[in-house]
């Protein structure tokens, strides 16, 4: 279903085909966008069904104020195919850039604000069987984690289904997907991004290697940096450039580099070969395609287009 239609009127058309789809949502407009833009539809990959939503409204949300009401068989994985939005559930909020994951439960009230115009694909899965798997208070919802093993091979199983319309299967198949997709999510979450951290004992290299780490599992934020890095470490600014000085680096070339390292892997990740370079850059945490480009050729000595192409007939 599409609409993009200006204000109220597209408006009405979008909530009841988000009503349809997904449930009871409600939207606001954005105030500086004269011309409202809402299209949400649904496919399937392999069995397994999905749906498609891409629109520039201020606000999305559902109450939650009658759970009984909401749709308990599901919950849903989130990749951010497009811009950036905020989502908040059960306390928690979660911000997302292009290629970006989060597991969003249906029961209950659940916010996205998104920034500009956003293009989200969700994929439903067995709320019992998600119960089943991951633990703790608030487990239904959740980022994923762009950089270890589990949370890697949910980017790329969901950039498949979401790219790639010739992936077919029956029944069959589509459980066994999902059952790989819920054995994935406990150990796929993002665990380093709630309040300042206890380092404890931690010192020297032992100390750099850690903020190594947590720099390493947040590259694809845009607000990384050394101020809220620090603060995140519980540590002065001053203590955690010492910490890159005493290797003669600083902080603020190694997160470059490792964006640009991180950058380079998707541009030659045949997986990726359908995302611009554009969002490769944004979801690695570049909010400049120009600058992206311009650091780029000086670390690698070619430019992403060029350095693509290499690696695509190699």
């Amino acid at each position: 279903m599409h609409t993009q239609q200006p204000n109220r009127q597209g408006l009405e058309s979008w909530t009841t085909a988000m009503q349809q789809i997904c449930g009871r949502f409600e939207t606001a407009l954005a105030s500086n966008h004269s011309l409202f833009i809402g299209e949400v539809s649904t496919f399937s990959r392999a069995g397994l069904p999905l749906a498609n939503l891409r629109t520039n409204a201020g606000n999305i949300r559902r109450l939650g104020d009658n759970p009984t009401l909401d749709d308990d068989q599901h919950c849903f994985l989130v990749s951010q195919r497009m811009g950036h939005s905020t989502v908040a559930q059960g306390g928690m909020s979660v911000s997302l850039a292009p290629g970006e994951l989060l597991l969003m439960d249906s029961v209950g009230r659940c916010e996205i604000t998104p920034n500009g115009l956003i293009e989200h694909v969700s994929l439903a899965l067995s709320r019992e069987q998600v119960r089943k798997h991951v633990q703790g208070a608030g487990a239904m919802f959740g980022k994923i984690s762009s950089t270890n093993a589990c949370g890697r091979m949910l980017h790329v199983l969901m950039d498949q289904l979401c790219k790639d319309d010739h992936v077919s299967g029956d029944g069959a198949q589509g459980d066994a997907l999902q059952t790989a997709f819920i054995a994935l999510l406990e150990p796929g979450f993002e665990r380093n991004g709630d309040g300042a951290c206890n380092l404890g004992p931690l010192s020297g290299g032992n100390l750099r290697s850690y903020v190594q780490q947590v720099i390493d599992e947040s590259l694809s934020q845009p607000g990384l940096t050394p101020a809220n890095l620090a603060g995140r470490l519980n540590i002065s600014v001053r203590h955690l450039y010492r910490l890159f000085e005493e290797e003669g680096d600083s902080v603020c070339r190694y997160i470059q580099r490792a964006r640009l390292k991180r950058s380079a892997d998707d541009l030659a990740n045949p997986f990726f070969k359908r995302e611009s370079i554009t969002s490769i850059a944004y979801k690695w945490g570049f909010t400049d395609s120009a600058h992206f480009s311009r650091s780029f050729k000086k670390q690698f000595e070619q430019s992403p287009k060029d350095f693509r192409a290499q690696a695509m007939v190699m």
